[in-house]
């Protein structure tokens, strides 16, 4: 396993990690989730992401329940939650000083811990103003309920702003974002997000590396029983998926299919790997509904080698819809 620092951060996270996003409490079971964990754990992973809104809290408690029947030690381990869908009530949802307190407190109490390492802003809240959201944030970390905060598909303007802020109110300023990062969804972490690398250290813990499932190649025959795009309360994303600029991302799909047959590997690896050549990503969160995809997962690792220069302008004609040249496999 190869370990990445958090953006400018002391705090070190396995370059790819496991996620908990559909799969605990709607896909997969205790049992499985404790075997996936295991799985992961025992190939180096030390980061599992969570949230307070994953199966309406089914999630946090499931983890929880994992680490400790596991026997892992707590320090050993790097855990994060997200905030801001908590539940029905007007102020059980949002970033308020009210609802970042509350749902910290009851995030931990699912988890059954002390504290978690990451804490998110699940989205923005355009109805908060950011000031009273950095002061709560800030507020959670010194009390020591986390070690460190962030965002999660906030703007850069909108994370400058919170980190602006925090210095001037001498706050605890956000450490890393939480942004979706993958072959067809580049822009605000290749571009929008460039200058806060360097200017203010910002770390990433990028998901949904596979594109919701589709550059596994899993749809390219339209959607099997048992992914996630069969779960009833996932209408969205299949439509996402099965809509026109869905077939036109699943045709891309097919024409990476030869590359990751030349570099003997799968497309889930392929696309893996590729997130992994970004030095500005921190860490890719993976997902998987068995313990066998996170094995399969983890041999992306070995892959990254691979994507010498001209295999990624291989992989960026197929992305462009340009033709693509064919490579000299013997260089590589």
């Amino acid at each position: 396993m190869e370990y990445r620092r958090l953006g400018k951060s002391g705090l070190s996270l396995s370059a790819l990690s496991l996620g908990s996003w559909v799969t605990f409490g709607d896909q997969a079971g205790e049992d499985v989730a404790h075997a996936s964990m295991t799985t992961a754990f025992e190939a180096g992973v030390n980061f599992f992401d969570c949230a307070e809104a994953y199966a309406q809290g089914k999630a946090e408690t499931m983890l929880g329940n994992v680490v400790h029947k596991a026997g892992w030690k707590r320090s050993d381990l790097v855990i994060s939650t997200k905030i801001f869908w908590g539940g029905p009530g007007p102020n059980d949802v949002g970033l308020s000083r009210k609802h970042i307190i509350e749902g910290t407190d009851a995030s931990l109490l699912r988890l059954q811990m002390g504290y978690v390492d990451l804490l998110f802003c699940h989205r923005p809240d355009l109805h908060v103003p950011i000031e009273e959201t950095v002061r709560a944030m800030s507020r959670v970390v010194n009390q020591g309920k986390a070690l460190y905060w962030g965002t999660s598909e906030w703007s850069a303007e909108q994370i400058r702003q919170a980190y602006e802020i925090a210095r001037q109110e001498h706050l605890v300023p956000p450490t890393m974002e939480q942004p979706e990062y993958n072959m067809f969804h580049r822009e605000r972490v290749e571009k929008e997000y460039t200058r806060l690398y360097e200017e203010i250290g910002m770390g990433t813990t990028i998901w949904s590396p596979l594109a919701s499932g589709m550059l596994t190649g899993k749809y390219n025959d339209g959607v099997p029983k048992g992914s996630r795009l069969a779960l009833q309360d996932y209408e969205w994303l299949r439509e996402r998926v099965l809509g026109e600029e869905g077939q036109r991302k699943i045709d891309k799909v097919r024409r990476l299919a030869p590359i990751a047959k030349e570099l003997d590997c799968t497309l889930a690896q392929l696309a893996l790997a590729w997130c992994l050549k970004n030095p500005n990503v921190s860490t890719v969160i993976t997902g998987a509904s068995k313990p066998e995809q996170v094995g399969e997962n983890m041999k992306a690792l070995g892959v990254v080698s691979k994507l010498v220069p001209e295999i990624m302008e291989q992989i960026e004609a197929v992305l462009e819809n340009k033709p693509s040249p064919e490579p000299d496999w013997r260089n590589l």
